[in-house]
């Protein structure tokens, strides 16, 4: 049985924020229809479980304008909305949203505030590939199986970083006790000598 991964959205008049919480999903795919359904799976975790979603959007979008960014923790969504407005709710029908969909109150700005400071979301210098450029069926933007790995973003990706930090804690947990006290003891009898050069020119300096 699939499991349903954590939602976040947020909105502009022109377009909806969607970013799944999925670290390290593996086969991440991603469809996008014109109508605004919007599909996604991918598997995750030590057993590798299967994680499914599909949101029937509140209204159309533009699949053609509409990007995604796949990162090691997330999948982040920019929508394009097919008609600029303010959408009442995520998703269509009356019904309540499902538990694992809530507001991304970091990205979200209030109607009235869409034209003041901090409207304008800092993406970080993200990498976006566009729905309408990634093949699908039937005319949807899909993922085509695309997974992180491809995309850099894997645990590969990340292992020499990690290999290199534990190196680095290693060689800090057993310093060499004897050469820290051979430093220590030099360093004492710099100190000293320094500590004695001030009194000895002071004596063979001649008196005003």
């Amino acid at each position: 049985m699939s499991r349903h991964p954590e939602v976040k959205w947020a909105q502009r008049a022109d377009k909806v924020f969607i970013t799944v919480q999925l670290p390290d999903a593996k086969n991440a795919k991603v469809n996008l229809e014109p109508e605004g359904v919007f599909t996604f799976s991918a598997s995750a975790g030590a057993e590798d479980h299967l994680y499914e979603l599909k949101l029937d959007l509140f209204d159309k979008v533009n699949v053609e304008e509409s990007k995604i960014n796949i990162g090691v923790r997330t999948i982040f969504c920019i929508l394009e909305k097919a008609e600029n407005g303010w959408w009442k709710k995520l998703l269509r029908g009356d019904g309540k949203a499902p538990h694992n969909i809530k507001v991304d109150w970091d990205k979200w700005v209030d109607e009235d505030e869409e034209t003041g400071p901090g409207a304008d979301l800092d993406l970080g210098g993200m990498d976006f590939s566009k729905f309408g450029d990634m093949g699908g069926m039937g005319g949807m933007g899909g993922m085509g199986g695309m997974d992180m790995g491809g995309m850099g973003m894997g645990d590969d990706a990340m292992g020499d970083d990690f290999a290199d930090s534990d190196d680095e804690d290693q060689e800090v947990s057993k310093p060499d006790y004897d050469k820290l006290e051979e430093g220590a003891k030099a360093g004492h009898d710099a100190a000293k000598s320094e500590g004695d050069a001030p009194e000895e020119k002071k004596e063979a300096a001649p008196s005003k």
